[in-house]
């Protein structure tokens, strides 16, 4: 039988939206928001040469900087003042994540509530700082290595560089937490969904032109687009199963009046990790071939170049190497953000229990033994959905953002924001209701 909530949930149309002031806010400011963020992407940085950069990045767009240009939503090709992205945060996020789990008094941070996640997330903004400032410097550095790209070299131009993108990358942080208190969704992954979004119709447009040119026949054409449709719906599949645990929690007594035993579930994903892992492998595996075309590829030894070759994209070894470490970050990053001893912990405090499991070390080690095992199964729909379009990609040469990780975020994105919609509209049904409920009382008491 559904519940309230889901019964509500049916009854959504677009006039329980036209209703919804609120909610209408929310989706002005955060569209608002986006705006300004595109707008950043296209201001260029001081002191470079677009025509020489677009040269020196085109010899380049296959390898890591492609990937970071996807996620910067293009900001990357035309080295804007937000062409760091958000991506130093999502790190220093991540760094910290780990850092919760080995350092004991951030862990002890971590259940303090409210007030330790705000501590927390300070530390957060410091680590993204650190590493803007890092990234900022390699990147005003290796301008001016490129061929004609700065006009004039030189300590101002590094300086004025990594202020202009670090600051970039401090405003879209807070830009991106402003949409979260205040908008709609999680800001941060708006931001990036947004940069792929903007590069979808250039991609399907070069596409197209690749089969208008012969270099793509059209029965090609319409593989690629049968493949997107079916990998969007594995996502969306995936992205919304979950492996039910019954809780229960036994009878209890307040004052005079017995209570029943009352009966849940701890929902566990079946991708906890969810885009980390294909990041993180794309990343570390595009790296080497992008730092070797940043250098002179001729005083290479034997074996360097190699493996290089044998680590190009679309080759069988990066391939396997590049499942391998899909699989290694799935588990590797649902080791981090669930901790089964903790869930375990907290269902005994307020005891609740899973049946045929006592409470505590059984439960939590139940716990783990499951979480493990639905992991196997995320990991391979990972390696799935990022592999069959990196083939085609390989094959063919489409845009990045026609790839598995492009999709999977822009999916995943989709599918939490509409269900941060959908809670906002039935939160503002319930308010009707019990806004009608006290207008009857009133009535009636008179």
């Amino acid at each position: 039988m559904a519940s309230a909530a889901e019964q509500l949930a049916s009854n959504l149309n677009f006039s329980a939206f036209a209703k919804a002031e609120d909610l209408k806010k929310r989706i002005w400011f955060t569209i608002g928001a986006l705006l300004v963020y595109r707008l950043g992407t296209y201001i260029p940085l001081p002191g470079i040469n677009p025509d020489a950069f677009a040269q020196a990045f085109s010899s380049q767009s296959k390898g890591v900087l492609g990937m970071f240009n996807m996620f910067a939503g293009g900001a990357v090709q035309r080295m804007a003042i937000f062409a760091l992205g958000i991506m130093p945060y999502i790190s220093a996020s991540i760094i910290m994540q780990l850092m919760t789990s080995v350092i004991p008094s951030l862990e002890a941070l971590k259940k303090e509530g409210e007030q330790g996640r705000k501590v927390i997330n300070q530390y957060t903004r410091y680590g993204t700082v650190l590493l803007a400032l890092v990234q900022a410097y390699g990147i005003s550095v290796g301008l001016e290595g490129g061929n004609g790209i700065v006009s004039d070299p030189g300590m101002f131009f590094r300086i004025s560089t990594v202020v202009t993108l670090v600051g970039g990358t401090m405003f879209l942080m807070w830009l991106g937490e402003q949409i979260t208190a205040r908008g709609i969704g999680n800001g941060i992954s708006l931001i990036i969904f947004s940069g792929i979004v903007a590069g979808l119709p250039h991609a399907i447009s070069g596409t197209l032109e690749l089969g208008r040119t012969g270099a793509l026949s059209t029965g090609l054409i319409l593989a690629i687009i049968v493949l997107a449709i079916v990998v969007i719906a594995l996502i969306v599949f995936f992205e919304r199963a979950q492996r039910r645990l019954l809780i229960q929690y036994p009878k209890r007594q307040v004052g005079n009046r017995m209570f029943q035993g009352d009966t849940s579930h701890l929902p566990l994903k079946l991708n906890t990790s969810g885009v980390i892992p294909p990041i993180f492998a794309s990343s570390l595996l595009l790296l080497p071939a992008t730092v070797a075309g940043f250098s002179q590829t001729t005083n290479m030894p034997a074996w360097a170049s190699t493996v290089l070759a044998s680590l190009g994209h679309g080759q069988p070894l990066y391939m396997a190497f590049y499942a391998a470490m899909i699989v290694f970050f799935a588990f590797f990053y649902t080791a981090i953000v669930f901790n089964p001893k903790d869930t375990a912990d907290q269902l005994k405090k307020h005891s609740g229990f899973i049946p045929g499991y006592r409470p505590g070390e059984r439960t939590a080690d139940y716990i783990d033994y499951v979480l493990t095992r639905i992991t196997v199964v995320g990991a391979i729909y990972l390696v799935l959905v990022c592999l069959l379009p990196e083939f085609l990609i390989s094959a063919t040469g489409v845009p990045f953002y026609l790839g598995g990780t492009s999709l999977l975020i822009v999916v995943s994105v989709t599918l939490d924001t509409v269900a941060q919609i959908q809670g906002h509209l039935i939160a503002h049904q319930y308010e009707g209701l019990i806004k009608k409920s006290k207008l009857r009382g009133g009535k009636k008491a008179r």
